[in-house]
């Protein structure tokens, strides 16, 4: 839902809290895609529909100094 959209994004969070969830995972990995992206100057989102799916994107700004 829109509500947890910044949630999944946080270092060892998930938005289903259940013991018995379908899928497992520390909730690291889009923390450590954020991080990366942030770094990069860059910027990361999500688009969601419940009962549909996610899409994440990312966009990083291109660097001129690394085409010399």
């Amino acid at each position: 839902s829109k509500e947890n959209i910044q949630t999944i994004f946080e270092t060892f969070r998930q938005v289903e809290k259940s013991i018995s969830r379908k899928y497992g995972g520390l909730g690291l990995g889009l923390s450590i895609c954020k991080k990366l992206v942030n770094i990069m100057n860059g910027k990361i989102w999500v688009e969601s529909e419940i009962g549909k799916g996610s899409s994440f994107y990312f966009s990083i700004p291109k660097n001129d100094k690394s085409d010399k």
